[in-house]
């Protein structure tokens, strides 16, 4: 009786398991701006893998290692030419890239912006949609944020100064804080130790600078040892974009008050869901998405340092 029960249980469980369709070689292609060097990225690498496993197709996810956009267009062309059945792409700089892009929508492929670029550019090229954080707004909504906590002035630590969205970035805290950007951005570099020096010369120079701000894991970890080594670690105002497990211990520590969550997980696992759904079924999401911003406080900490650099 028990062999009936469990050959009649193993029937059923197949009966109902739910088909998958699948075009046969179904791939997608990522390429962002990153260099290899970036480890916020790793994110966007396990977003795409885990879309890839559950929509039952082929991911890949390529970049230039250096981060140098010439680099990253003659990527782009390349997966253009490899004939995949979509492109999800960074659009890190409009002058070097959409030349490549435009090419790889011409020729049919059907591509999604994403992190970096915007709306209107991603409508303008005839992408299908554009899904990551606008870059000015969070740095506005961050200085707001700040200037209601008093602050009038700031150091900006850009460690990726060619990328225009790092200075949407920048600029829009000085907006929101009501003051001229001027000379509070500096051009960090991504060596750790160079900016590391940069930020402690600055600060040196600037003794009156309220607060700092950090666009990311590879410029907030070394301006953490900065701070430490002169004294200012939870001293002075620190606010950062994006999350990383040195960051979160940051935020709990109390050196840095908030992180910026643009959520890449969402950016990458999205476009692979949504480009594989429109392949399928032919349904798209009508709008744009906005993956961010989010500000993440040692109140909120739980989910985000449980999958900090992974998920978060």
């Amino acid at each position: 009786m028990k062999t009936v029960f469990k050959t009649l249980a193993t029937a059923t469980a197949i009966a109902f398991t739910p088909f998958i369709a699948m075009a046969e070689g179904e791939k997608y292609i990522l390429v962002s701006h990153a260099p290899d060097s970036d480890s916020w990225w790793n994110t966007i690498k396990n977003g795409i893998a885990l879309a890839g496993e559950q929509m039952n197709v082929e991911v890949e996810y390529r970049n230039p290692p250096t981060g140098d956009l010439a680099d990253m267009a003659r990527i782009i062309d390349q997966a253009a030419a490899s004939g995949p059945n979509g492109i999800i792409t960074t659009l890190a700089d409009l002058d070097v890239l959409s030349g490549p892009i435009q090419a790889a929508i011409d020729s049919g492929i059907d591509v999604i912006i994403m992190n970096t670029g915007s709306p209107e550019a991603a409508r303008e090229m005839g992408a299908l949609m554009y899904v990551g954080q606008p870059e000015y707004d969070a740095g506005y909504a961050a200085g707001l944020r700040a200037k209601g906590d008093g602050i009038g002035s700031f150091l900006c630590v850009n460690h990726y100064i060619v990328q225009p969205s790092s200075t949407e970035r920048c600029q829009g805290f000085a907006d929101g804080l009501g003051v001229e950007l001027g000379n509070q951005m500096i051009d960090s570099g991504q060596d750790p130790s160079e900016i590391k020096n940069r930020v402690q010369a600055y600060l040196s120079a600037n003794p009156e600078t309220d607060a700092v701000l950090t666009l990311g894991p590879t410029s907030a970890n070394p301006t953490m040892l900065a701070l430490e080594e002169n004294g200012l670690a939870g001293d002075i105002y620190f606010g950062t974009f994006d999350l990383g497990g040195e960051i979160v211990k940051g935020i709990q520590s109390g050196v840095i008050e908030w992180g910026i969550d643009q959520q890449p997980f969402l950016q990458a696992y999205l476009p692979v869901v949504i480009m594989t759904n429109y392949h399928r079924y032919g349904v798209l999401p009508g709008n744009n998405i906005n993956s961010g911003p989010g500000f993440v406080t040692a109140e909120g900490l739980t989910k985000v340092e449980e999958f900090a650099g992974e998920y978060r």
